[in-house]
This record gives structure tokens, sequence and C-alpha cells, in this order.
């Protein structure tokens, strides 16, 4: 009988992923081009799914890998840095019995039926960070977030921030406001008909305000938008079968359904009293990203995200886990011009055909108007139902041009961060198998990296970061 020698199809970027991170403590680094920056003093945090495997087991879906994090440390001396896993309660409980025991966003709890309610969800702990003056907070969207040392990135446990119930969400998106120091926030209770939870806290991310919404069914909310004097949320025409989920018949992902006849719904609430200031609806879409929104002097508010046309994005996310995808789910960056007292949409326009995720702006622009937004981005010609993004770019809004950093062939940027004059990104090299930081200048993204430094393991792809300045 003849054997037929199969080759893989997996593209560079699945090395990211094919085996569980591997922490490692405080270590200097080494430069392999450029030099450090003089001014670029403080340090990079980055959280992904660190783990998705576990006793020979894949997770069922990219979101469902254990968090850990990276901090990445400049100073006088040069950079050094760090990675530990965030050592929830669920990553230790599956540690010890070398398997996995809970249910996740993509996945059931192994075993009996039972299983789905006594354990039916892990907070892993694994999608943002925000740091605060005395701790970094890793975040993720279902359930409390979970407080670490800044500099050792040692756990330190669940944390309620002085506001929340047991157990309250606290979303991966906080939104900082950079004049007030105010820190604005969301979490979705699930129900039949969901709660919409907004607090508010002061800078040291202690919560002193709340507020509950009642929403029309379960949709899936990720992110939201600080523009001016308001809080704004688009809620998609996603819908999630609750019954599903809390009955155990299936899981988060599998229990989300699109349903564009619905349109998209549009909630604005005012930042000081968090009451409803008006409600809209609009043509379908689904959104993960936010970039900005602000105010502009007719009172109009300007919203910038990344839009893709249906939901096809949580398939193809799924198959990154996998390590191999097949489901194309594009994007563009496009902006809404929205009247806040009726929640009325004016004008829907594309502002960049190109598929892109994870858009940002300089941290002092944020909830006012900013010249750039930087990205993710596909490098041209790339096949995204086969790759994941390969590129980061700076949007000049005054201009209307795209500025590109070309990584190279198989070479895959995380999120871009701002630091002062400067992008951060961590690099997988997929030809060497290694992960690397790399330092742009901001205003010369097209040209070679300022600095590389070498990291002494491969870092999974992840998801966001933040820039803690000395």
């Amino acid at each position: 009988m003849q054997t037929i020698d199969k080759k893989s199809t997996k593209k560079a970027w699945a090395g990211a992923i094919t085996e569980p991170a591997k922490e490692f403590p405080l270590t200097q680094l080494q430069i392999i081009s450029g030099k450090i920056p003089d001014g670029l003093r403080g340090t990079l945090y980055r959280n992904g799914a660190a783990r998705l495997e576990r006793g020979g087991v894949r997770v069922g879906h990219w979101f469902d890998g254990d968090g850990a994090i990276l901090a990445v440390n400049f100073t006088d001396a040069g950079a050094s840095a760090v990675y530990r896993y965030v050592q929830t309660t669920g990553y230790q409980a599956e540690t010890a019995a070398g398997k996995f025991l809970y249910g996740n966003y993509g996945m059931s709890a192994p075993g009996a039926i039972w299983n789905q309610w006594r354990r039916p969800v892990k907070n892993a702990a694994n999608t943002s960070v925000l740091a605060l003056p005395d701790k970094l907070l890793a975040l993720w969207e279902g359930n409390n977030p979970h407080a670490l040392n800044l500099e050792t990135l040692e756990t330190q446990g669940l944390d309620n921030l002085g506001g929340l119930d047991k157990g309250l969400p606290y979303s991966a998106h906080p939104k900082v406001d950079p004049h007030t120091g105010e820190i604005f926030n969301f979490g979705i209770t699930p129900s039949l008909n969901a709660i919409l939870n907004i607090y508010k806290s002061d800078y040291t991310g202690k919560i002193l305000q709340t507020a509950k919404f009642t929403l029309e069914g379960f949709p899936v909310i990720h992110d939201f938008v600080l523009a001016g004097q308001y809080l704004i949320f688009f809620a998609p025409p996603v819908q999630i079968n609750v019954f599903s989920v809390l009955f155990g018949f299936k899981t988060y992902s599998d229990s989300m359904k699109w349903q564009p006849e619905s349109g998209t719904e549009i909630l604005v609430f005012d930042r000081e009293t968090l009451t409803l200031v008006s409600r809209g609806k609009t043509e379908p879409w689904y959104q993960w990203h936010f970039a900005n929104g602000y105010v502009d002097a007719s009172g109009t508010v300007i919203i910038d995200f990344a839009r893709y046309q249906d939901f096809q994005t949580n398939q193809y996310l799924k198959e990154v886990a996998a390590g191999e995808t097949h489901t194309l789910a594009e994007t563009t960056l496009t902006r809404v011009q929205l009247q806040p007292q009726t929640g009325r949409v004016i004008a829907i326009e594309t502002l960049l055909d190109r598929t892109c995720e994870f858009p940002l702006v300089p941290k002092p622009n944020v909830g006012q108007a900013s010249r750039y937004t930087y990205m993710s981005i596909s490098r041209p010609g790339t096949d995204m139902s086969q790759e994941i993004l390969n590129a980061i770019a700076r949007f000049d809004h005054k201009t209307q041009t795209l500025t590109e950093a070309n990584p190279g062939e198989n070479c895959y940027p995380s999120e871009p961060i701002l630091a002062q004059d400067w992008v951060l990104t961590v690099v997988y090299d997929g030809n060497s198998h290694r992960s690397e930081v790399w330092v742009y200048d901001c205003d010369r993204l097209d040209q070679e990296p300022v600095c590389k430094l070498e990291l002494p393991s491969v870092i999974p792809h992840s998801f966001h970061g933040t820039w803690k300045p000395a």
C-alpha cells in the first residue's frame, strides 16, 4: 500500500503557538542591531494567550489560552525583560492536574455533563493589561481582573478595585482620559437580557461610580468609545443564546448567531452621570476594536474602528488556535459620524480599504481628535484566509496617507504600542523561530527599526499591551 506524504500547509506564524510559551526570569536583553533611544525610559507590557495545549489537547479557540505577561524594561542600564504566566486558580489547578479541567469561550469542560455547570468558564486573564500606579491588571472580560506586581509580575490575585462584586466582569478595553486621569470601563452580565455595567474610576483604578443598563438580548460587546463627554457602545447584530451557555449545551463561541437583519444598536451615555443620552440603529457590521472617538466643532461625534462585514472573524480566530486558517475575515478602517443627542448616524466612510486590526491613537489623544491612527495591518498581496496580520502602519488623517513598516517575509509584529516618540512591537521571526522587540521612530515607520532586541524565548502572538513611562 502506497503511503502519500502530505506536506504540512501551516504557515510560518504557526511556529509561535505550536508549543506552550516558556517563562523566563528578569533577563538582560542583547541588542541585535541599532541602539536604544536615549529618551526611551519605561516598561512595555503585553498580554496574550500563551498556552494553547495541555496534555496533548488543543484549546477550542484562540481566546481560551492561558494568559502570560511580558514586561520589557528600558532603563539607563539598557533593556531587560521578564515573562510569566498569570497564576489564576484555573491555571494552577490545570497545571497540577496536567490536563484541562474548565470550559472557556470556545471549549466545554471535559468529562461528565455536570462539569459544564461546576466548571463552566475559566478566567484566562489573557486579553489586555492596565498599568496603575501600584499594580498591573491582567484583564479578561468575563470576570474581575487579576492584580500583578509591576516589576516581578508576581500574581497577587483577583482585584475588585474597591467596587466590583465577585465575578462581575471588567472588560479588557478601559479608556483613560489623558487630562483627568479618570478610567472608564464596562462589563456585561450574562442574562436573557444582558446587563451593561459601566464603571468610572480614579487614576489609581478605584471605582468611584457605577451604572447598570439592560440590553436587548445578549449582544457581543468587546470594546467601546470615549469621545469627549460621551461613552459610546456599538452592539453589533451578534446575539448569544444564553440558554445554550447556561445549561452547558454549547460554548459561548458556538452559541453566537449573526443576525444582520437586526442592525447595529448605538448607545450613547454621559460620562459624568453615566446615564443614557440616546440610542439609535444603523446598518449591520461587526467590530472588535475602536481606534478612537472625539467630538468635532459642530458637536458631531467622530468614531474610527476596524469594521467587519459579518462575524466570520470568530471562525477565523478559532482556526488560529489550530495553527492553520482557511476563513477570510477582512476589515476596513471605517469612520462613523454620529449625532450624539439622537443616536443617529450621519455618515459612514471607509478611510482605508485594507485589512487591519488593533487600531489606536497616542495616549494624549484618547477621546480627542488625533492626526494619526496606528494599527496592525496585512502586507499587500497577503492571503488573509491563510495568514495573520504581518505588518504595522500609521494612517495620517490630515494627508490621507499610510506609512507602513514592512518587517519582511515570515515576520509577525504585535499590535504597535506608542512610547513617546517611538513605536514598540514584539516580533515573531518565523525564519529563525525567535521573538524580538523592535523599536521604530514614529515618523520613520517605513525605515529600519532604530533598535532590535532579542528575547530569551518565543512569545506567542499576543493580543494587547500598554506602555508605562518611568
